[in-house]
């Protein structure tokens, strides 16, 4: 009987470290992002972006971004998001009611990208380029703009220049 009532107690003091442990992994290892869905070459130019993106980028680690995809990829918590294949920012958009036909833009180590200041942080946008790449960065990795000198690289390698 006094074995049952030991094993009893340690199951129920198991259960609540087991539910911990589990939220603590599932929480860390993993962040939601909408995956694009390019085709054609674009989706070519993606996947060889993929290829390419490295494991760190101002010095956060590469995690996995859900749903896995070869258009997504996320570094540090809270993630930087990069998202390959996205559509025509809507500040390009002639015609939209976001058009600007200035937006702010500067050049990366080669790259050139659009940005645009979000609650908590910016949004960086590959202008000038077969595929638009974007980067949205929290506000708590500034100045922002570190983050795309680690991406350039491999934008420059697998997403040709052109519109």
């Amino acid at each position: 009987m006094l074995g049952r009532v030991i094993s009893a107690r340690r199951r129920y003091l198991a259960l609540p470290l087991v539910a911990v442990l589990f939220a603590a992994v599932s929480c860390s290892s993993s962040e939601d992002v909408a995956a694009p869905s390019p085709e054609g070459e674009a989706a070519r130019h993606c996947r060889a972006l993929h290829k390419e993106l490295p494991r760190t980028v101002n010095g956060l680690e590469r995690r996995t971004a859900e749903p896995v995809s070869d258009f997504t990829a996320i570094w540090g918590d809270p993630a930087v998001k990069l998202r390959c294949g996205v559509p025509k920012p809507g500040v390009l958009m002639y015609g939209s009611e976001h058009y600007n036909p200035n937006p702010d833009a500067a050049e990366v180590n080669g790259v050139r990208w659009l940005f645009e200041k979000q609650d908590d942080g910016y949004r960086f946008t590959t202008v000038l380029r077969k595929v638009y790449v974007e980067v949205t960065v929290p506000g708590k990795y500034a100045p922002e703009v570190d983050v795309l000198i680690d991406l350039a690289g491999a934008v420059k390698k697998t997403v040709p220049q052109g519109v």
